[in-house]
């Protein structure tokens, strides 16, 4: 592998456009495997060429097992070392191929190697790579403008970070200087991140590390349909689960709230679909008892809910405060906290970021929103997203292992369990088909409060085909249980 910054050379030295003489050059350097160290003179600029040997496989998981903190903790038996993507697929450092549908757990929204978004961040790269929220940059206004226009409702300001965690730790910040009051309400199965504050947000014990947690927190019943905490079924739902938020607020708080937190599909809960008009019972309790509703979109944002920009379009509720990261950039690290403008007035001045709005970053988004836009892949989502729900429906049909399938657009998930009447969780049976998938070319994603249930987020350019080969991984994997 020759090591050289065409990018650089190109975008400095010889400006935008295109450069075939380069391009030549970087073929030949590129396919000069015999090369270990050679000088080019090119137009007066001098160039070296290395040519860098890989580690092996093995010799990159020992490295990360000796040096980065276990808790990182990595998918399968034997950890999976990626090396290079294109589009839909990942390659490993053996160079096996894997059809990518978890995109790095619904992130790589546009595929991987986007080559729009790929010439978005090196021509920024170029031009300067980093200024902090003490300056403007056009990437970040643009972005925030962009923002403004795509959201429901009146969500118009934006403060950017550089993670889901630091935006929802934001927007809870935002909602108890805004409403004066303290008390927060999340969902149970709900995952916010990992700081002290969202790991005290998150429904889920496991993700919860430390001897104490932040004050000021809690936890509603979630719209678990399928495991109703109130014993119903869809056709006997009485949406209880919702209005069981007074009594929440009246018995576990101060009767004063300063908001609900929620993800419109719970994410590493297990992809939970709340019931139709769940969202409009909730907020209108917590407004009465004046709070106001942050709506966690880390997940669902960006088109991958199908036909819509946000989650939250699908149930006809406009949030006060709305965050997100994973997708918006295609995988470049970034958060935003975007909210109605007398809400975000409210923040005091003295605040910062430092990489918050990064230029490089900001350019990714904006690169693969218009990326999102002009291929229309919301729609696209929920086209590809239905021909993968009817086939998960048919393997249901097939399989007794599969107790419930849920989700929309192309965010679905598969849960697990080992007796359909009991609904008893099999994780077991979920650590069998990953690693069945990946024997047979396919990367999935698990999640669930029981680590019981295969969640399925391939990129948005995802084709029938793509759902086709995900589909045949997945049935010949469940029938080895």
């Amino acid at each position: 592998m020759i090591r050289l910054s065409f990018y650089a050379i190109k975008t400095t030295l010889l400006g935008f456009g295109p450069s075939p003489t380069i391009d030549a050059l970087s073929r030949v350097l590129l396919n000069e495997g015999a090369i270990r160290a050679k000088h080019f003179s090119f137009g007066g600029l001098a160039m070296t060429a290395h040519e860098t040997q890989p580690s092996s496989t093995a010799d990159l998981i020992a490295k990360h097992k000796e040096y980065v903190w276990p808790c990182a903790a990595t998918y399968y038996e034997h950890p999976l070392a990626l090396s290079h993507g294109e589009g839909m697929y990942v390659w490993d450092t053996d160079d096996n191929r894997y059809l990518d549908c978890f995109g790095g757990v619904l992130t790589t929204s546009v595929g991987h190697a986007r080559p729009e978004v790929v010439d978005a961040v090196s021509r920024q790269v170029a031009r300067v790579a980093h200024t902090s929220t003490l300056y403007v940059n056009e990437p970040q206004a643009d972005l925030a403008e962009k923002i403004a226009q795509i959201t429901p409702g009146r969500l118009k300001k934006s403060f950017f970070t550089n993670s889901g965690t630091e935006a929802d730790e934001t927007a809870m910040v935002l909602a108890r200087i805004y409403t004066g009051n303290t008390e927060i309400i999340a969902l149970r199965h709900a995952y916010h991140g990992r700081s002290v504050m969202n790991m005290t947000a998150t429904g889920h014990a496991p993700w919860k590390h430390g001897p104490s947690l932040a004050a000021g927190v809690v936890h509603a019943a979630a719209p678990y349909c399928y495991r109703c905490p109130f014993g119903l079924r869809p056709e006997t739902c009485s949406l209880e689960c919702a209005r069981d938020m007074e009594e929440l607020i009246q018995t576990s708080t101060t009767g004063r709230v300063a908001a609900l937190i929620a993800e419109p599909i719970l994410g590493v809960g297990g992809f939970i679909t709340p019931p139709k008009d769940y969202f409009k019972v909730v907020t209108e309790i917590v407004r009465r008892y004046g709070g106001i509703f942050i709506c966690d979109e880390v997940q669902t944002g960006w088109g991958r809910t199908g036909d819509r920009w946000c989650g939250i379009e699908h149930w006809e509720v406009e949030p006060e405060v709305m965050t997100f990261a994973k997708g918006m950039a295609n995988g470049s690290p970034i958060g935003c906290t975007t909210a109605i403008p007398e809400v975000a007035d409210k923040y005091p001045s003295l605040t910062f970021s430092t990489f918050g709005g990064n230029p490089v970053t900001c350019a990714a988004a904006n690169a693969t929103i218009r990326v999102i836009e002009e291929n229309d892949l919301p729609r696209n989502a929920r086209m590809v997203g239905d021909y993968l729900r009817g086939k998960l429906e048919e393997l249901k049909e097939k399989y007794q292992t599969i107790g419930d399938v849920r989700g929309m657009g192309l965010m679905q998930a598969i849960e697990c369990v080992r007796d359909r009447e009991t609904k008893e969780p099999h994780p077991q049976a979920v650590l069998k088909v990953f690693e069945e998938t990946r024997r047979r070319g396919v990367l999935i994603g698990k999640g669930g409060l029981y680590g019981n249930i295969i969640r399925l987020g391939p990129p948005l350019i995802a084709t029938k085909s793509d759902i086709d080969e995900l589909v045949a991984a997945l049935d010949g994997a469940f029938a080895m249980i």
